[in-house]
This record gives C-alpha cells, sequence and structure tokens, in this order.
C-alpha cells in the first residue's frame, strides 16, 4: 500500500522534529551536513521516532538546498547531502514506514531576498535527488509564501506522480503573511494538485487547532498538522520549548477532530511528543464530515480610511510641487528648526520631509517632530524609514504609529550604515531591504499586518522611494526604479544632482516612467562643504566645474553661500522645465537657503505657465486672424 492510499483508510502519524533533537544533544551547526559527518546520530534520531510509533519518516534535508547550504559553503555538495538522507531514513524504517523527501520553504519576509527563478534552480535540483533516490513521497513544509509553494508545486507535479504534502506555514492563526485565509490557501493546494495539504511549524498544538477550526475538510486531498511544541522560551542562550506529552496527547485528538489524518511534530517535538500522538490517534477511521461555524470563516474586512489631503505623487502629477527637506535637530533645543519649519510653510512648500537618523546620526525623533509640525503649523510631513534601526516589530509599529498621527507620507529607504556613523559599532538590523518595505506598508494599506493578521482599518500611506542617478549605469538604476514600482513606490525622490547635463540625462533615462519623480537639489555652502559631499557622501558626485567655483570663493563664506544657491538656481531652472517635483535639501539647519529657493522655484513655475498660456492663446487664435 502507498501513502496515499494508506491516508484513505486511516491515521497516520509523522515524525518530530530533527534539527530540535540534534540540537539537544549538543549539535548547534549545518543540521543537513550531519547527514555526512554524524550519520549515526541522525539515524539514530529516526529509529526514535520509529520506536516511538511514527509511520511517516521525513528526511534530514530541510534546507539542503543550493541557497541555503551556500550559507554554510556546502552549496556543491546539494546531491550527496540529500542521498545521504535518504539512504539513512530508509535504514532506521521500518517494513511498513513511508519515507517521505523533505523540502523546505526558502522565502520568509524578504521575499526580494531571493527570486522565483533561483527558487526554481534550487529545487529541482534537490527534487532530482529525491526522485532518484526512490522516496515514498514528498513533503514540502514550512513554505510563508504561498507564491514559492505554489511554484514548486507545479514543478512537482509535471516531474512525478509520487504523493506530495504540501504545508504552509503561519504566523498569525488562520493567515498567511499576505492576509490569505488559511482555508482558501489549502483549497489552493488543492486545486494545483497537491494530496496532502496542512500546516507546520510556527505555531503550537493550540493555535493550529483554533486554525483548522475554519479549514473545511477538502473535497480531493487530505488534512495534515504539524505543530511546534509550545511557543519557545529563552534561556542561557538556547530555545527551549516546553515537554508536556499529556498536552500534546490531548491536542493530537483535537486537531484529529478537525479532520487531520496525517499528524506529526515540528519545533521543539520529541520521540515523547510523537509516542502521545500514537496513543491517541493512530489507525484511527479517518474523520469523513465537519460542521463549520459561519463565524469561523467570516474574514474580517478592514474599514476604509479617509483621504485629509492629496498625497504628494497626486500633486506632482498635476502641478509642480516643492518638497523640502529639514532633518531634526541632533541637539534637544528645537526653536530654530520650528521657525523653519513655519518659514518652509509660509514659503508655500507642499511638504518638509524628514530624514531617519541620517547617515546613521541620532537626532530627535523625526516621526515626534513630524507630528508636531504637522499640528502646529498644518504641514504635511514625509517621515522617512530607514530599515536599519527598527527589526520587523518596530518597523509594523513605527508604521501604525505613524497613521494613528495621521502622517501618510512615508519615504522608504535602506538606510545608511551604522559603521559610517556616531556609533560604528551599533547593530544595523535590516531585517528587510527598502524593497520589502515598500511592499509591506503597501500590504498595511489593504488593512494587513506583517504577518498577515487585519488591522482592522486599512493605512493610506504614499510611499515614496529613493532614485540615485550618481551611478556609473543610469539604466542599471532606473531599472531599481522600475523594480521599486512593482513593489508598490507610487513616486521617487532623488539624490541631489549638480549638473544641468545629468538633470537633462535623468530625464531622458526616466521620462517613460508615470511615477513622479522629484528631482534633489541640494544647495552648497562652501568649498570645504562640496569636497566632502563630493568625496565622502555616499550616492552623491559633484562635477569639477561645481568644485571649481565653489573653489573660487573658499575665503569668502558669504561670498561661497551665495554661489552655492546661484548653482542650485541654474539646476532649478533646468529642473522645472522637465520636472514637476523639485526636492530641495536644507543643509546645516540654514532653511533660509532653502526658503528663498522655494521662492524662486513658485516664480518658475509661475513664469513657465505665463508662458504655456501665452503660447496656448496664440495657437488658438491663429485660425482666426
Amino acid at each position: 500500500m502507498n501513502l496515499k492510499d494508506a491516508l484513505q483508510d486511516r491515521t497516520l502519524v509523522g515524525e518530530g522534529a530533527l534539527g530540535t533533537l540534534l540540537y539537544s544533544y549538543g549539535i548547534d551547526q549545518c543540521f543537513e551536513e550531519l547527514n555526512l559527518s554524524h550519520e549515526s546520530e541522525v539515524r539514530n534520531v529516526h529509529k526514535a521516532y520509529v520506536e516511538a510509533g511514527a509511520d511517516v519518516l521525513q528526511t534530514n534535508t530541510y534546507g539542503a538546498n543550493y541557497v541555503k547550504l551556500s550559507r554554510y559553503g556546502l552549496e556543491d555538495k546539494v546531491k550527496e547531502i540529500n542521498t545521504a538522507a535518504i539512504r539513512i531514513a530508509k535504514q532506521a524504517a521500518k517494513e511498513d514506514n513511508f519515507v517521505v523527501g523533505t523540502i523546505g520553504g526558502i522565502r520568509a519576509i524578504k521575499k526580494q531576498a531571493v527570486t522565483i527563478e533561483e527558487i526554481k534552480r534550487s529545487f529541482r535540483e534537490q527534487l532530482y535527488c529525491m526522485l532518484f533516490e526512490e522516496v515514498d513521497g514528498l513533503l514540502f513544509e514550512t513554505f510563508y509564501d504561498l507564491e514559492e509553494l505554489t511554484t514548486v508545486l507545479q514543478i512537482a507535479l509535471k516531474e512525478t506522480s509520487l504523493p506530495i504534502i504540501a504545508q504552509v506555514s503561519m504566523h498569525e492563526p488562520g493567515v498567511l503573511q499576505d492576509g490569505t485565509p488559511l482555508h482558501k490557501a489549502l483549497n489552493i493546494l488543492e486545486e494545483y494538485g497537491a494530496d496532502v495539504v496542512g500546516v507546520n511549524c510556527r505555531l503550537g498544538p493550540y493555535h493550529m487547532t483554533r486554525a483548522l477550526e475554519a479549514v473545511p475538510l477538502p473535497k480531493k486531498a487530505v488534512l495534515s498538522a504539524y505543530p511546534n511544541a509550545s511557543l519557545p522560551s529563552y534561556q542561557d542562550g538556547r530555545l527551549v520549548y516546553k515537554t508536556d506529552a499529556d498536552y500534546f496527547k490531548a491536542s493530537a485528538r483535537s486537531l484529529y477532530e478537525q479532520g487531520a489524518r496525517l499528524i506529526g511534530g515540528c519545533c521543539g517535538t520529541t520521540p515523547e511528543h510523537v509516542a502521545a500522538i500514537v496513543k491517541e490517534v493512530k489507525g484511527k477511521q479517518p474523520i469523513k464530515s465537519k460542521n463549520i461555524p459561519a463565524e469561523t470563516i467570516t474574514v474580517e474586512e478592514p474599514r476604509e480610511q479617509k483621504q485629509v489631503h492629496p498625497h504628494l505623487h497626486e500633486i506632482a502629477a498635476k502641478r509642480p510641487s516643492v518638497i523640502v527637506e529639514l532633518d531634526p535637530p541632533k541637539k534637544l533645543n528645537t526653536d530654530r528648526y520650528m521657525k523653519g519649519a513655519q518659514a518652509l510653510r509660509d514659503a508655500g512648500v507642499d511638504s518638509v520631509t524628514l530624514a531617519d537618523n541620517s547617515l546613521a546620526t541620532p537626532r530627535i525623533s523625526n516621526s515626534v517632530i513630524a507630528s508636531i509640525i504637522q499640528q502646529k503649523y498644518a504641514i504635511n510631513p514625509l517621515v522617512h524609514i530607514a530599515c536599519r534601526d527598527r527589526n520587523l516589530i518596530g518597523l509594523q509599529s513605527h508604521l501604525m504609529g505613524l497613521h494613528t498621527l495621521g502622517i501618510t507620507e512615508v519615504l522608504a529607504v535602506t538606510g545608511d550604515p551604522t559603521k559610517i556613523g556616531d556609533f560604528p559599532g551599533a547593530t544595523s538590523v535590516y531585517d528587510l531591504s527598502s524593497f520589502d518595505l515598500i511592499h509591506y506598508i503597501k500590504q498595511l494599506n489593504e488593512g494587513i499586518s506583517f504577518s498577515g493578521k487585519s488591522l482592522g482599518t486599512k493605512t493610506n500611506f504614499s510611499v515614496a522611494a529613493a532614485f540615485n542617478p550618481n551611478v556609473r549605469n543610469l539604466n542599471r538604476a532606473v531599472g531599481r526604479l522600475e523594480k521599486k514600482i512593482k513593489y508598490g513606490a507610487d513616486y521617487f525622490i532623488s539624490q541631489p544632482v549638480y549638473s544641468v547635463e545629468q538633470i537633462k540625462e535623468v530625464y531622458e533615462a526616466t521620462k517613460h516612467i508615470e511615477a513622479p519623480i522629484y528631482i534633489g537639489i541640494m544647495p552648497l555652502t562652501s568649498s570645504r562643504n562640496a569636497e566632502f559631499l563630493h568625496n565622502e557622501v555616499p550616492g552623491i558626485s559633484l562635477s569639477d566645474d561645481i568644485r571649481q567655483r565653489m573653489e573660487e570663493f573658499s575665503h569668502d563664506p558669504a561670498s561661497a553661500q551665495s554661489e552655492g544657491i546661484a548653482i542650485a538656481k541654474s539646476l532649478i531652472d533646468a529642473a522645472v522645465e522637465l520636472f514637476n517635483g523639485i526636492y530641495l535639501i536644507t543643509p546645516f539647519l540654514r532653511y533660509e537657503i532653502t526658503e528663498t529657493l522655494t521662492y524662486y522655484i513658485k516664480e518658475k513655475t509661475k513664469q513657465k505657465e505665463r508662458t504655456s498660456i501665452n503660447e496656448n492663446h496664440s495657437i488658438r487664435t491663429t485660425p482666426f486672424q
């Protein structure tokens, strides 16, 4: 009898955790490599589960793919490691055991980290190892990303008729991290052709049971459940799981009653847990019918968020727009900052933008300053969010806070590394890249948290992304823009440019992009300032002509500042002819400079409008003359 047939007749018990048990033995390295270096230890773990009564053994190959093995320099041993793992499991198995080849998910929160094409290549290599060694079935487990799982499932279905177990993982009970309800995700997997659909990892038996309460029995496939032992605690530098086998026995009964026909264990489970499952459900006739209360599958629809004022990308799409960066102070006195914010408001800027500890140097929280200037001066603030300083928890909390304050304009950036700032020994977090952050902010706009749970209300963020034209290959930089648009960017803000020719080049390279681009212009204040920016600040490059012009006034501060303003005006003259958005960057809190330039931009755009009206009037009246 094959695995698929066996699941039609009775409830089967799967193995528990492999890595967790090996970890408890004091082995803390690449667990898949142990198939080569510690063969007997891996075999003994399988044997312990066989003795506990497990029906289905899974190979020690969860991360035995090119992508994950490359982290250990083992990418060239994919075949060797997978082959050894399958043979070890078969050696430990009894005649009535099934050995399934385990393939784990690669993507987690960082979707951008590994492309679908890389996943396909990595998966095929591991899959062929499984098929060559003639496993009894395939187990796809711990897939947080439904796109990844459906992709590999379709590949496998074309290559084999072996039974396939496809299991997703959830951060929150009942939903995947993209907000897809569990019952819908499992239905999709069933429709694609998976023989067993289910859940594993992350959640303990209580939350996994609650999640399955809203899942109907599949029409063609059967259900599986592999919960963790519990939520882990952190003790003496190690993750520790509770090991109450009696509780797990009762939980196995609950999972069985929800329709699971294959029940095993994931992180923290041991042969003791599996023995408890065996005592409670092994061999039982599968549940054939199930009643689901309507309220358990009702999906909460997040409320729409009312838009108070136009977003910056909407403004720049219709008319010329000016935004000015005025970074929060490094010291606690905010008097001059507030005067600057008020002056810029009076000059007519569409937004004051606030960097997030730029150059990895601590400043007053930009969200706090943004809230103050919004309330006190009716300014629409644009808050930069760097991936450097906050983990996933902090990023979502920060964004929820901005929403609560009524701040809807954000710029998603990776953030300068801590090594260049005041605290070079500080940790750079980088849980997400700027691409990922853009994606998840847009997920919040759907009312879905980073983990997939409903927020109750949709946020209304307009998401800006950074654009650095100061690179050797401008086309490659434009390619990044296009990629950021796919992830959800609404508009772009560029690094400062310092030549008219470069502004024209940027226009020609980006004129096919519909998303507005705010061209960055940062007035120079001195020759030393110019040299510092050119030689030491990442992403900024000055022309020789600009540097020479500033050098001429190296001993005359007032004239140097005037020359810096004159250079900025010449750049503005070119920019307003080609772009609707101008992004002024205030140097050293000298807001008088960007205030002056804002008035200049306003006058230039008025002149442009008057010229356009006169030209249109001339065109309209010509036929009647």
